[in-house]
């Protein structure tokens, strides 16, 4: 006997109204959701720290955590008079490899890495130098160079909270990032320094700022305030959505 078809079910016009409220609603949340998500790997990686550069040590700087260090910090001290009359005690920054660079200038044949201040931009417009560059440097000289000893010199002379520049390489592609210290020098023979943080940018050849911990795509997406939420029925389970006219009954009577 053949099936006569079912009448589909009469719904009312407030039951529509309030179903498709519900549909766009839930279209509306998943695509908010997805819009605010950010994306893989879109984030500026800081990292802090409290690293004493005292005279004769050496401190690798990896940006990147991958095990492998970035840049040097160099701090030495040595004689240049066979008697001990003249001392020199200077800080640099050393890349670990050829391809990585710092922030700076040249002058007198000499390179010398840039102390900058704080919201600087640190990118692909930026005068970067290779090779070992000097940052501060103290002489105890009682020869041609006796009006200058014991002065603190080079761009990070006494300086707090200063940020190198730096260029580096991460997997084949150019990467920017930057370090903060500060710098004296005591003694007449020492120049000590303070590594209190480091940070670099993980989208390729995009600039950061200096100081800059964080970045727009590290923002979390928090949940909406509730007092800001107008309540809303129980929503329909997939399950309920899956079975049709039917289904629709039964979530029809569970929210009236």
């Amino acid at each position: 006997m053949p099936r006569t078809p079912k009448k589909p079910a009469d719904l009312s016009p407030s039951f529509h109204q309030r179903f498709n409220s519900y549909a766009l609603a839930a279209t509306a949340a998943g695509v908010g959701v997805l819009a605010l998500a950010p994306p893989a790997d879109a984030k500026i990686v800081y990292t802090p720290a409290h690293k004493l550069i005292t005279p004769n040590h050496t401190i690798p700087l990896d940006l990147n955590h991958d095990g492998i260090a970035d840049f040097r910090l160099k701090d030495i001290r040595f004689t240049t008079s066979p008697y001990g009359f003249s001392h020199i005690a200077m800080l640099s920054v050393v890349p670990a490899r050829n391809a990585n660079k710092a922030a700076g200038y040249s002058a007198f044949n000499r390179h010398y890495a840039s102390a900058l201040k704080a919201g600087v931009s640190i990118g692909p417009k930026g005068k970067f130098a290779s090779g070992p560059m000097q940052m501060a440097y103290v002489m105890s000289d009682t020869g041609a160079h006796r009006s200058t000893a014991g002065q603190c010199l080079g761009p990070w002379g006494n300086v707090a909270n200063r940020y190198l520049g730096l260029k580096f390489l991460v997997q084949g592609k150019v990467h920017f990032g930057w370090a903060r210290l500060s710098v004296s020098c005591s003694g007449f023979v020492n120049v000590d320094a303070t590594l209190t943080g480091y940070a670099y940018e993980t989208i390729p050849k995009k600039a950061i700022i200096a100081g800059q911990t964080k970045g727009p795509d590290d923002m979390s997406v928090e949940a909406p305030n509730a007092s800001l939420t107008m309540p809303t029925p129980e929503p329909a389970s997939l399950g309920v959505l899956a079975m049709g006219a039917s289904g629709l009954s039964i979530w029809r009577r569970e929210v009236e």
